[in-house]
């Protein structure tokens, strides 16, 4: 046994509580000290503007007031509705929230797709609850040897562990690469995936007949989850919910 492999041992073998004397608890954002591993500090949760009821049955984003008059379509969901059923996030896309997925693309903090998960499993509970199988939105080939893990399947991992679904990474395969969405128009983006994306035929049988949860870090204009929902949907799939960590936009009203 190496010495780090005896410092280990000895390690798992000392109480929860005495370890966390030794090694206290730091928050996953910003390594403030926390009472629980794993979570996020009050400066850190008060830097996320969770989104809340009501929201847009189809797209998710957030009212700013509540009519108190049931589920409403946004505008833009009347306009132009979205190929997935049901999109909800956790919180808009500004402060900590882009922080948190920044910090987990760019710097290979990977540990904190655990807390984010946990928190997508909250707020996406009721989309959750109707799936049959989880499918992470794929990165193309080049750019995961270029990042080496794909974000979209370390969050649908933890999700679907802890909710005890079918994980399915590979129902789902980005077929071309394309360029970065950043700074394109709704339309441009639309432009840049078509195609981008197929099931293929031996992985069909995976998803045919089921409600499928769709997993990504971030829905900006939903050009993404259109793309990857019209696929999964004409490779079988009964229909498909999006599940992602942000949202970018502003409440309405």
């Amino acid at each position: 046994m190496t010495a780090i492999q005896t410092v280990a041992a000895a390690l798992r073998g000392i109480p929860r509580g005495a370890l966390s004397l030794i090694y206290p608890p730091t928050c996953s954002g910003c390594g403030a000290a926390t009472a629980d591993p794993g979570a996020l500090c009050p400066n850190c949760w008060s830097g996320l503007r969770l989104i809340e009821e009501p929201v847009c049955p189809r797209y998710g984003t957030p009212f700013a007031v509540d009519l108190g008059i049931g589920p409403l379509l946004s505008p833009r969901a009347i306009a132009d509705p979205p190929v997935f059923d049901r999109c909800r996030a956790v919180a808009l896309y500004d402060g900590e929230a882009r922080r948190l997925i920044h910090r987990l693309k760019y710097e290979d903090r990977l540990d904190l797709a655990k807390v984010m998960a946990r928190m997508m499993s909250a707020s996406g509970r009721a989309l959750i609850a109707e799936a049959e199988c989880l499918v992470p939105v794929p990165l193309h080939r080049a750019r995961l040897w270029r990042r080496r893990f794909n974000q979209a399947a370390l969050l649908g991992r933890t999700i679907a562990a802890a909710a005890a679904l079918p994980f399915v990474p590979t129902a789902l395969e980005r077929i071309r690469p394309t360029r970065s969405q950043v700074g394109l128009s709704r339309a441009a983006r639309a432009e840049n995936l078509r195609g981008a994306f197929r099931v293929p035929p031996a992985e069909a049988a995976r998803i045919r007949g089921r409600r499928v949860l769709l997993v990504d870090d971030v829905t900006t204009t939903g050009a993404t989850g259109n793309a990857a929902a019209r696929a999964l949907l004409r490779g079988g799939a009964a229909s498909v919910d999006l599940l992602t960590f942000a949202l970018v936009g502003d409440p309405i009203g």
